[in-house]
């Protein structure tokens, strides 16, 4: 195989691998990502990219210049979401099939009470930098669990929230990190 064909089939596992990882009802063919950056509490903004399977789409990356002042990541990412997510924006913009966003539980938290309180129902999962963890609401379906290993995966499970570490050669979250980092890029 070339480059292309080679890229193209780490791709393919990374989607297929990326729904499998998480029950998902089809391959997250449209990717979000949001990502909050300031300059010291000033110049807000959030950037939402756009993956189409699992490529960037840059026509339809957006940035949003934030209304609320000061250093606020959580009040930052509800602004984003609600904007994103108005019912204008749902009728002219296409639905995500997966939201990924840059941070940890308080963002991702942030940002599921807004799609809870809007009605909107979109897998979502965070990618905290720290140690690269997949952070997710835990499923119903998910049993309590201090701690596995399910196939390359670490897994631990509490009440309220799954975090799934992957070794950094999965081409699942390599994908996730080129999506994180593409919104960060984006927003600077």
């Amino acid at each position: 195989f070339g480059d292309t064909e080679l890229f193209d089939l780490s791709r393919d596992q990374a989607l297929v691998g990326l729904a499998d990882r998480l029950q998902l009802t089809g391959l997250p063919r449209r990717i979000e990502c949001y990502d909050i950056s300031h300059l010291g509490g000033t110049d807000n903004v959030a950037s939402m990219v756009v993956f189409t399977d699992g490529v960037a789409n840059r026509d339809e990356y957006r940035r949003f210049k934030m209304h609320l002042e000061g250093n606020d990541d959580f009040a930052h990412m509800r602004e984003v979401m609600e904007r994103r997510f108005s019912s204008k924006n749902l009728q002219e913009w296409l639905k995500p099939d997966l939201l990924v966003i840059d941070g940890g539980k308080g963002q991702l938290g942030a940002a599921l009470g807004v799609l809870e309180r809007l009605g909107v129902a979109i897998p979502a999962i965070g990618l905290a930098k720290r140690e690269e963890e997949i952070i997710r609401r835990r499923p119903d379906s998910v049993p309590l669990d201090p701690g596995r290993y399910q196939d390359e995966a670490w897994i631990t499970t509490n009440v309220d929230w799954e975090t799934i570490l992957l070794p950094h050669t999965s081409h699942v979250l390599q994908l996730v990190q080129r999506v994180r980092d593409e919104a960060h890029r984006f927003a600077i």
